[in-house]
């Protein structure tokens, strides 16, 4: 290997990687009944930019009652394709990123505000909220409304749109599709024994907590083409005792390697109210290490990754074979410029910015001929 390793290739699937910097899904509750709009083409078309190997369109719903918000996007019928169509569209007119897609279901944390107007939980019959839906009928926060326990119907149900959003997915050209089964969402609830109470064959044991999520993936592995990868996001904990731990992640993360998951997304937390999360720079880091010392496939580390060096060891020490960048790159679009600036190597510029590059810096930008 010769450069940084932050900047070497990475083949995932069939999908060619310039580099370890992907962009991570970012919710960004600006559409409109599920469609993306121009915020989105914007948002997106700057990211698209960055110089980033992957960019991932945010967490979207499969179903309505599956948004985290009102203001959520969603791939469920013609009208939401159509609107992700349009913005794919006018980003890949100028960019050659690969694009991924976070597919969703927001189950007892669904029905809320927006994060800017305090993200409280709306009640059923607001006019702005629904029923939520969850492996158990019990409420994420003191007096959140109780969500009903998926029965085998609700079930299949949400395993079936989940198939449909994919299929959707292959017909937009995504590069890409991540199961989000972290953060306390509809997956995740499954996976806790803090907010799975079933007695049936999806609850109790971790065998029992992990089925569903496995047949999400399974039917979504399925829609997508088998040339393209497909990759989930985890919590590695809860960061509450008792709950989801880093050896039942470890322990779900062998289980989606061998039904053919490409890469495994090592985030953490956002189950239960009184998480004691341990915040600083690389914090999410060793859980990203403990499922890479498990499985073959790429793992992805995320959170509060800030620093060029920092990125660049993750990478080298082999802790993480990617670094996600969320808030970051928010901050500074051009974050993967700057870090390759930094680190001696080379980034992807469009050529109306070739002019942007510094003296110094004559060899930062590669030809996009």
């Amino acid at each position: 290997m010769t450069g940084p390793a932050l900047f070497q290739p990475l083949r995932v699937r069939s999908l060619d990687l310039h580099n370890r910097i992907v962009i991570a899904p970012m919710c960004q509750y600006s559409a409109e009944d599920g469609r993306m709009t121009d915020w989105h083409l914007i948002h997106l078309g700057q990211l698209a930019l960055s110089g980033a190997a992957l960019l991932t369109i945010e967490a979207t719903a499969v179903l309505p009652e599956g948004r985290i918000t009102y203001a959520d996007v969603g791939l469920w019928n013609d009208e939401t394709e159509a609107a992700m169509g349009r913005v794919l569209e006018g980003v890949r007119r100028w960019s050659e990123i690969p694009v991924g897609l976070q597919l969703a279901h927001a189950g007892r944390k669904a029905s809320t505000e927006v994060p800017w107007k305090g993200g409280r939980q709306f009640a059923p019959q607001n006019p702005l909220g629904w029923q939520t839906v969850a492996p158990s009928a019990i409420a994420f926060a003191e007096g959140d409304n109780s969500p009903v326990e998926l029965d085998r119907e609700g079930l299949h149900r949400v395993r079936d749109a989940f198939a449909a959003s994919a299929r959707r997915a292959a017909k937009l050209g995504l590069d890409l599709i991540q199961l989000h089964a972290a953060h306390g969402y509809l997956m995740h609830e499954f996976l806790s024994p803090l907010s799975n109470r079933r007695d049936d064959e999806y609850g109790g044991s971790l065998e029992n907590r992990m089925r569903f999520p496995l047949e999400v993936f399974e039917a979504i592995r399925a829609a997508f083409p088998a040339e393209k990868p497909v990759s989930v996001r985890v919590s590695g904990t809860d960061w509450v005792d008792g709950g989801w731990d880093i050896e039942q992640t470890i322990a779900f993360a062998k289980e989606l390697e061998r039904r053919g998951c490409d890469a495994i997304h090592v985030s953490s937390g956002g189950l239960h109210p009184a998480q004691k999360i341990p915040l600083g720079p690389s914090y999410q880091v060793p859980l990203a290490r403990a499922v890479k010392n498990a499985v073959k496939i790429p793992v992805v580390a995320v959170g509060q990754i800030t620093g060029f060096e920092q990125a660049e060891a993750i990478v080298a020490t082999g802790d993480a074979d990617l670094i996600a960048l969320a808030r970051t790159v928010l901050y500074n679009p051009r974050w993967p410029w700057h870090a390759a600036a930094a680190l001696g190597a080379q980034v992807r510029a469009p050529n109306q910015y070739l002019r942007s590059q510094p003296q110094q810096l004559k060899r930062l930008f590669e030809s996009n001929e």
